[in-house]
């Protein structure tokens, strides 16, 4: 699940336990002695559709391990075992990840988490090494494995997704571009000239995911029926995604094939929007671990920016906006929110006295819709490097470099768009997330699919006490909890046995198949950086 392959995503030490190479499967017995048997469903020729995590997405890439430990190649694994035929994957040519593109790097390699000296904390860095993966060098399907990295809903019908020749432009997927049949078909289409007799479909998280790992800086297009005018950071209309889906799955039931759904998570609640704190401020954090100076320091920001800053908007009725900072308890990151009515020209008057025309107009600029954080904002996980850090031309919103004190993001520059995912901007992921999930049910419904309820799987996630597989609890805390990857979005190899296992219930519950849950813990929380 990344919000499009041109805008890729890019704690304390893990473990690391055996590959999912290492599990053996012999034969056609279960570990209860049963044979696997596919109930009223029939294997002989299963296809899967979906975005990265379908395809095994891992680590900000897409390597040959991950794609090996991707759901739905463990359940074809199973299938196989019931009747199933084989079930084929478009491998990419090494665990390193990235893409060439016409020989040039246009995807960077995956990342490890590279371990450091005391009292440096482990970081996730890029693997050595470059990547050996050119779009243009075809491959010879068909595939059984449709998943698409950077695929919404609309792009699995869309014609020319994988014409290698759009790939430059942007108007076509890389990941596609190189096990397409044609220039001109679509993800469907391909999968639907199998014949397939059974399909599994996890499709959505992209289409609010770009705009929500964006800090919501795109557009949320309910009410425009046109996804060709949608830019990749924008959330997909409601309306065209039920007419997407209801296609998609009418084209795939139409020979009378059987088929599992899922439902989507709130892509808040991925660790991505949920590790960095709104409130990191602390005195021992803004004195560079020395209290005094943190003290100093808040003392100095209250007397010098905020009181005046609170002051003057709470003449405007907007004082809740700024709270001074305390010596005592963490206090919360300075952020712009554009929902918020803009105080600029009042600000600027209020401060010209002061600061003179110039550079009050500078405060004003800066501070018109600026807020402190709440718990109900998201810091993403990219953002954590800005924090304190002094903004440039670039990133400032300015387009010029801000002298001090204006001169740290978050302490007493606000954290701009891009950094931080607003209370309202939740809110608008989680209606089109919710309206997406009754287009999914629906469906299932009607066309007597098994259904895969993963939306509630995000709160046992977030709890301390996880899913618990085989006596390994796992949550979605990021690196050590267990079910994501170091980009804080998409799976470990253990989170994908966990979905595998998820959707193989589903299926049995369905269809009265008896496949085995997976055991979690013969596989890995973590790639090494050498595979």
């Amino acid at each position: 699940m990344i919000k499009n392959f041109k805008w890729l995503l890019f704690a304390s030490l893990a473990f690391v336990a055996c590959n999912n190479e290492d599990e053996v499967i012999v034969g056609s017995n279960t570990s209860d002695g049963k044979p696997l048997t596919a109930g009223s469903a029939t294997f002989t020729k299963y296809v899967a559709l979906g975005d990265s995590y379908a395809a095994g997405f891992s680590d900000n890439a897409l390597f040959i391990e991950a794609q090996k430990g991707a759901y739905p190649n463990i359940m074809g694994q199973q299938f196989t075992l019931a009747g199933g035929g084989e079930f084929k994957t478009p491998l990419m040519a090494d665990n390193v990840g990235g893409l060439l593109f016409g020989g040039n790097v246009i995807l960077n390699s995956r990342l490890y988490l590279l371990l450091r000296p005391a009292p440096q904390s482990p970081v996730p860095t890029n693997v050595t090494g470059r990547p050996s993966t050119e779009v243009t060098t075809k491959l010879t399907g068909p595939f059984s494995n449709l998943g698409v990295p950077g695929a919404k809903s609309y792009h699995l019908v869309a014609p020319g997704y994988g014409n290698v020749a759009g790939v430059a432009t942007g108007a076509a997927n890389p990941y596609f571009a190189r096990f397409a049949t044609s220039a001109s078909t679509t993800v469907v289409a391909d999968a639907v000239a199998q014949d397939p007799t059974f399909f599994s479909l996890w499709i959505g998280g992209n289409d609010v995911l770009g705009y929500a790992t964006s800090g919501g800086s795109g557009r949320n297009q309910t009410g425009n029926m046109n996804p060709a005018t949608y830019a990749s950071n924008d959330i997909t209309d409601p309306t065209v995604f039920a007419s997407v889906y209801n296609n998609i799955v009418t084209a795939l039931t139409a020979k009378g094939a059987k088929g599992v759904v899922a439902n989507l998570p709130y892509v808040t609640a991925l660790p991505f929007f949920t590790t960095v704190p709104f409130n990191p401020l602390t005195a021992s954090v803004l004195g560079g671990g020395n209290v005094a100076v943190g003290t100093a320091t808040i003392q100095g920001l209250n007397a010098q920016l905020y009181g005046p800053l609170k002051q003057a908007l709470t003449a405007f009725g907007a004082g809740s906006r700024i709270e001074l900072l305390s010596t005592t308890v963490a206090n919360p990151l300075l952020i712009v929110d554009e929902s918020l009515p803009n105080l600029s020209a009042q600000l600027t008057a209020a401060f010209t006295p002061s600061l003179g025309a110039e550079r009050a107009a500078i405060y004003g600029q800066v501070f018109g819709r600026a807020r402190h954080a709440t718990s109900e904002d998201l810091v993403v996980l990219t953002a954590q490097s800005a924090i304190a850090a002094a903004p440039t031309a670039e990133n400032s919103g300015l387009g010029v470099a801000p002298s001090a004190p204006l001169n740290a993001f978050g302490v007493t520059f606000p954290m701009q768009d891009v950094h931080v995912l607003t209370k309202s901007e939740v809110a608008e992921v989680k209606v089109a997330t919710d309206a997406y999930n009754a287009t999914i049910k629906s469906v299932a419904d009607a066309k007597g699919l098994a259904f895969v309820e993963l939306k509630g799987v995000t709160d046992q996630l977030a709890s301390p006490a996880g899913i618990v597989y085989n006596g390994f609890t796992t949550t979605s805390t990021f690196v050590t909890g267990g079910m994501f990857s170091l980009d804080g979005v998409h799976p470990s190899p253990r989170g994908y046995a966990i979905i595998a296992n998820l959707f193989t219930s589903a299926i049995n519950a369905k269809f009265g198949s008896n496949f085995k849950n997976k055991d979690v813990g013969l596989y890995r929380i973590l790639y090494p950086a050498s595979l």
